[in-house]
C-alpha cells in the first residue's frame, strides 16, 4: 500500500527521475549519480510517510573504503541508506533481482555487484572485484544475513562468507543497526511511520586481523543486537 502512495504521489515525475538515473549511469561519475538517487529517495520517502532518523554519523570513517554490514529487515532498508548515508556507496544484491524497473538504472549508476549465491565461480568474482574496488577507496553496503529475516527486529544469522571482501581488502568494518525497516513496506497501512538507523563503531582491521569469519559475523551480530535489544519495539 505504501509503494502504491509513493507511485501515486510522484506519478509525474517519477519518468524523469529513472530517466535521469539511467543517463547519469551513463555519462556521469558516481558521486553525481548517488547525490540523484539520494534525491529521488528523499522525496519518495517523504511521499511514502516516512521519516528516516540517523544516528552515529560520527561512526562513519573519515576515508573512504570501509563497508557497511546492517541487519536485513525488508525491501525498505536500502532506501533507508540512500537518505541517510552522506558518501556515495555500492551494493552487492542478489541477481534474481538486478533487471527490476528502477532497481536496474540504481546498479548500473552505481557500479553494483548482483551475485549469484548458486554459482560459487561467479561469487568469487564478485568477491575479488568487491576487494579490490574496497582497497582502492569505494564504500559497500552488504547484507550479510543473506535474505531478510521476517521477523521484524529480531536478526538471523549471518553469513561468515560475507566478511571476505571486506578482511580481504583490510577495511574497517561497520555494524549499522535498522529498527523498524520492515513496517514501511511489510505493514499494510499507510500511517506515518518512523525507521531508526544507528552507524555503529567501525571494527578496524588491527582489532579483527586474527578472527576468523565466523567469529567476526558473530561479533558483528551481537553488536547490533545490543542496539536493538534496548527497544521496545523488539518483536
Amino acid at each position: 500500500m505504501r509503494i502504491a502512495l509513493m507511485v501515486f504521489k510522484l506519478i509525474l515525475v517519477a519518468p524523469f527521475y529513472i530517466l535521469r538515473i539511467w543517463w547519469l549511469g551513463k555519462h556521469a561519475d558516481k558521486e553525481k549519480a548517488y547525490n540523484w538517487i539520494r534525491f529521488c529517495v528523499k522525496k519518495a520517502n517523504h511521499a511514502g510517510r516516512v521519516k528516516i532518523e540517523v544516528n552515529g554519523l560520527e561512526n562513519l570513517p573519515a576515508k573512504d573504503g570501509y563497508v557497511l554490514f546492517p541487519n536485513h529487515q525488508g525491501l525498505f532498508d536500502v532506501l533507508v541508506f540512500f537518505e541517510a548515508t552522506p558518501e556515495p556507496f555500492s551494493f552487492v544484491v542478489k541477481k534474481e533481482v538486478e533487471n527490476v524497473i528502477l532497481l536496474k538504472q540504481v546498479i548500473e549508476a552505481l557500479h553494483s555487484l548482483p551475485i549469484d549465491r548458486k554459482d560459487l565461480r561467479q561469487s568469487m568474482q564478485v568477491i575479488r572485484e568487491m576487494t579490490e574496488r574496497v582497497q582502492n577507496g569505494e564504500n559497500f553496503l552488504i547484507f550479510a544475513e543473506g535474505t531478510r529475516s521476517k521477523k521484524g527486529n529480531r536478526m538471523i544469522d549471518m553469513k561468515p562468507g560475507s566478511f571476505k571482501s571486506a578482511v580481504k581488502a583490510k577495511a574497517p568494518i561497520v555494524p549499522c543497526a535498522l529498527i523498524d525497516s520492515y513496517k514501511p513496506f511489510d505493514e499494510k497501512h499507510t500511517k506515518p511511520v518512523s525507521v531508526k538507523i544507528f552507524y555503529l563503531k567501525p571494527m578496524l582491521y588491527d582489532e579483527y586481523k586474527d578472527m576468523t569469519t565466523v567469529e567476526i559475523a558473530e561479533e558483528v551480530r551481537r553488536r547490533i543486537e545490543e542496539v536493538l535489544f534496548e527497544y521496545p519495539q523488539y518483536t
